[in-house]
């Protein structure tokens, strides 16, 4: 079984979905040629169903890993064992089945046409496309959406926490896979890898998907560990792209920049704190921290924008 002359395997990381991993499993389309279930060490049935699927469908491999490490853990053991079967294309489809398999070739055939290296899903794109989101997975989908833009130096994709994503096997042969993410964060971590080895990356727009399953993302911890990730990543990135693989005045930029903004905020709230605690003038000390505040803003766009235009030539595409 292959797709448009490409072998494509399913990688599904599964934790305690013994209420839907027999529907995802179920769902994933007959061209698909392998599919990796990687059990990361549940505690309910989930790889006991998973291994009697095995008996009735030859495409499944459950794998499964002795100590509970994350989703991000468990999808880079799934890629490990596509690349060693040789594999063309790869997917992701979560075990709760809020990934449609009959969204799967769009995933596909971008990869098939050598229009991209890695796809992944957009719900961003309507607010019909949306539905069933709650407002604060909406709110803090966006939050992220604009950390990981900046991060990546993907600028135009959108919804960067959509697990649903198809790989080459020739970009995934190029990213440490043991240095990926092992938590949720892992989707936004592998595209700052992608951007820094020149990979083209396209979203796919299609609705999301919501039923009985129940997020394990608890956003109120989820959102800073993943914007201190994305920081991280972002200085990795310029160091990796723009001062060792290849040398962009960009990095000056973003340097006076990371200097300056906060420079500026720090003055102009000594200068409040001066004037309206301790008495004394404000005018010279606010002037002053104002003005160091708008030159590292215009050094942050002037980068903003060099980078823009960097990754422009990676030809990020946009399925219409």
């Amino acid at each position: 079984m292959v797709y448009k002359d490409r072998s494509v395997g399913v990688v599904v990381p599964a934790f305690n979905e013994d209420l839907l991993i027999e529907e995802s499993l179920r769902s994933i389309p007959d061209f698909v040629d392998r599919i990796f279930v990687v059990d990361d060490c549940s505690s309910d049935r989930t790889s006991e169903i998973v291994k009697e699927f095995e008996t009735i469908d030859s495409r499944i491999k459950c794998i499964g890993h002795q100590e509970n490490k994350g989703v991000g853990a468990a999808i880079a053991t799934g890629y490990k064992n596509a690349l060693e079967e040789r594999l063309d294309i790869i997917a992701v489809m979560a075990g709760d089945n809020q990934m449609d398999g009959k969204n799967l070739p769009l995933l596909l055939d971008p990869i098939v046409d050598n229009k991209a290296d890695y796809t992944k899903g957009n719900r961003l794109f309507s607010s019909e496309f949306r539905a069933g989101m709650s407002h604060w997975r909406v709110l803090g989908n966006i939050l992220l959406t604009f950390l990981t833009k900046m991060a990546s130096g993907y600028w135009q994709l959108m919804d960067p926490q959509n697990g649903y994503a198809a790989i080459s096997r020739n970009a995934l042969e190029r990213i440490d896979l043991d240095k990926l993410y092992p938590k949720y964060g892992y989707c936004n971590d592998l595209l700052v890898k992608l951007n820094v080895f020149g990979f083209r990356v396209m979203d796919v727009i299609m609705p999301a998907k919501y039923g009985k399953e129940k997020s394990k993302i608890r956003y109120a911890n989820y959102i800073p560990k993943v914007s201190w990730l994305l920081f991280k990543d972002f200085l990795w990135r310029l160091k990796v792209k723009y001062c060792w693989l290849s040398f962009h005045p960009l990095i000056l930029f973003y340097i006076f920049a990371l200097i300056l903004v906060p420079l500026g905020l720090l003055g102009i709230t000594y200068s409040i704190y001066y004037k309206f605690i301790l008495g004394h003038d404000l005018f010279i000390r606010a002037v002053l921290s104002l003005l160091i505040f708008i030159l590292g803003t215009q050094f942050l766009f002037f980068a903003m924008f060099f980078d823009m235009q960097a990754s422009d030539s990676i030809r990020i595409i946009e399925e219409d």
